[in-house]
C-alpha cells in the first residue's frame, strides 16, 4: 500500500484510535509520504523511511531497559502475531528473499565489522561473530522464522542508519549504494505493512507516542 491508500484508510478509521496510536500513525504516515516524494535521493529515502518506522514503534527510552534493537524486536514479534493476512510473511518470502540474503551476508552492515576496523575487537572475534550471525540467519531462513528474520534485517539496517545519521558516510556515495538500494526496497514494503497492521488492531496496547504533543 502507498501513502495515499493508507492515509485514506487512516481518515476512515481514526475515530476508533486511542491517542497514542493516532499520533503514531499520523507521524509515521507523514514521513512515509516524504520518502515517496524523494525517489531521486536514496539516502533521503532511507532516512525518511527509518524515521517513519521509528514513529510507529519507538517508546520513551527512559521507560524501557532494553536496547533499541531489542525494543523493535519485541515490536516485530507483536506485529507478526497480529498479522493474520501474513503480509509480513509475504514480504520476506516472496518479495525480497535474495535481497535479504545479500544484506545478511554483507559485512559492511554488520556492526562488529566496524568495531574490528576501529580496533575495538580482533579480526578473529569479528569473524566468529559474523559466522555466528550467519548461522542464526540461515536457521531463521530455513525454518521461516519471520519475526526473527525481520529483526535480523533491521539490525543490519540499523548499522546503515547509524552510518548516515552520525555522519559516517558521504551523501550519494558509491561505497554504500547497493546496501542503501536494497534497504529502501525492503523498508518501502515493510513500513506501510507495519502501519496497516497497527491500524487494523486499534485496541492493542501500542503505548503512548514518543514525545507527545503539548498544548501550550
Amino acid at each position: 500500500m502507498n501513502y495515499l491508500q493508507l492515509k485514506e484508510k487512516q481518515r476512515a478509521l481514526r475515530h476508533n484510535f486511542q491517542e497514542g496510536l493516532s499520533l503514531r500513525v499520523h507521524r509515521a504516515l507523514s514521513w512515509m509520504n516524504k520518502a515517496e516524494q524523494s525517489t531521486d535521493d536514496v539516502d533521503s529515502q532511507f532516512i525518511f523511511l527509518w524515521v517513519s518506522f521509528n514513529a510507529a514503534y519507538a517508546q520513551d527510552i527512559e521507560l524501557i531497559t532494553s536496547s533499541e534493537i531489542q525494543s523493535f524486536s519485541l515490536f516485530l514479534d507483536k506485529l507478526h502475531h497480529l498479522d493474520k493476512d501474513k503480509k509480513l510473511y509475504h514480504i520476506l518470502w516472496h518479495e525480497f528473499p535474495s535481497s535479504i540474503r545479500t544484506l545478511l551476508n554483507n559485512p559492511y552492515v554488520f556492526q562488529p565489522f566496524w568495531q574490528y576496523q576501529n580496533g575495538l575487537i580482533s579480526q578473529h572475534e569479528f569473524e566468529e561473530r559474523f559466522a555466528d550471525a550467519k548461522r542464526f540467519a540461515n536457521y531463521a531462513l530455513a525454518h521461516q522464522e519471520s519475526a526473527k528474520l525481520t529483526a535480523l534485517v533491521l539490525q543490519r539496517l540499523y548499522t546503515l542508519r547509524n552510518q548516515l545519521i552520525h555522519g559516517g558516510a558521504t551523501w550519494n556515495s558509491s561505497a554504500n549504494r547497493e546496501q542503501l538500494k536494497d534497504a529502501v526496497k525492503f523498508l518501502s514494503q515493510l513500513v506501510p505493512c507495519i502501519i496497516n497492521i497497527m491500524m487494523d488492531n486499534p485496541n492493542e496496547l501500542w503505548g503512548k507516542a514518543f514525545y507527545p504533543v503539548i498544548n501550550s
